[in-house]
């Protein structure tokens, strides 16, 4: 029997005062799930703040990759993910070891990448192809990956990060749109894995063209996992976080938001007195739609859907996370 929204809501808080959780949501989560979240935010904001709690269990509204983040960061404590089947296609389009890459096993999905290389090569692969040369890995891969990495990396940034490094070249991945930027906005040789967010990599010069002539006064952001030639149109271009920021501070009145559709949420709700509109109405992550009110009650009803990396793994991927904080 499905339960009302105000149901759920109180069983929800309930449920988080006796397990002593800390519920924290993606920026791109619906909007309901944003609004009963104790924290929202960048994905390794929210494990960086969940981690300085006090709290027993973390509870992540977002896809599998930042649940594992958390669960690096924050060892000792229970890490739930609120959708099990909620992934990242771009973090599954590079493997670390000899396993191939997931893409293409979840429903929505119905385009294959173009990858540079076959289907089956990895992280380890392209090591040896370039040896001495560091990697860094967006935090939008998996724990494996990070742990076959040097230092990982942000979308806001991924500059500072290779600039960071003595070596000329390096090795970037998995987003082939945010290797572009970096590479454009720095002297250092980028190798480019030919990976991509469906979200951000549909977004064409039309769109943009479109967008603008409806909104003649509006700003544009974009999310640096936009394609060169779109960020190149952009007044900003920024992460989620920066894209917050950049709205508040900014004197415009009207923006276009290029990212995913539930940014807008915190930037409408943070931001009253202005006017935001979507860059495409169809810029929606589906695997970021799959939390719901009733599967995070589920998840903490139950204490279902615990993610755990290794101890193996979390250690040496919690190096690579580690060289980028002390940045």
């Amino acid at each position: 029997m499905e339960q009302s929204h105000d149901s759920l809501v109180q069983k929800i808080q309930q449920l988080k005062k006796q397990r002593n959780a800390v519920i924290i949501a993606h920026n791109y989560q619906r909007d309901e799930v944003q609004a009963i979240a104790d924290m929202t935010g960048d994905s390794l904001e929210l494990s960086r703040k969940a981690a300085a709690t006090d709290c027993d269990v973390i509870v992540f509204c977002g896809v599998h990759f930042m649940a594992e983040s958390a669960s690096i960061l924050s060892p000792g404590r229970i890490v739930l993910l609120t959708a099990a089947d909620a992934m990242c296609p771009m973090a599954e389009m590079i493997g670390a070891g000899v396993e191939r890459p997931l893409y293409g096993t979840f429903p929505g999905y119905k385009d294959p990448p173009k990858y540079i290389y076959p289907v089956n090569y990895t992280l380890r692969d392209i090591k040896r192809d370039y040896p001495g040369t560091p990697v860094v890995s967006y935090v939008n891969t998996t724990a494996e990956v990070k742990a076959e990495s040097d230092i990982c990396c942000t979308s806001a940034n991924v500059v500072e990060v290779i600039e960071s490094l003595p070596e000329g070249r390096v090795i970037c991945v998995p987003d082939r749109n945010l290797s572009a930027w970096a590479a454009k906005n720095t002297k250092k040789e980028v190798i480019s894995w030919d990976g991509y967010c469906h979200v951000h990599d549909r977004v064409r010069p039309v769109d943009v063209e479109n967008a603008r002539a409806a909104h003649p006064n509006a700003v544009f952001m974009a999310h640096p996992e936009c394609r060169l030639n779109i960020l190149e149109m952009a007044d900003s271009v920024a992460s989620t976080s920066g894209m917050l920021r950049f709205a508040a501070a900014a004197g415009a009145k009207e923006f276009i938001v290029g990212t995913e559709i539930g940014l807008l949420y915190r930037l409408r709700k943070e931001n009253p007195d202005k006017q935001f509109y979507p860059l495409r109405k169809d810029m929606v992550c589906p695997n970021m739609k799959r939390t719901t009110l009733q599967s995070v009650y589920n998840s903490l009803n139950e204490m279902q859907h615990v993610v755990k990396v290794s101890e193996e793994i979390r250690e040496t991927a919690w190096k690579a996370l580690k060289r980028m904080l002390s940045l």
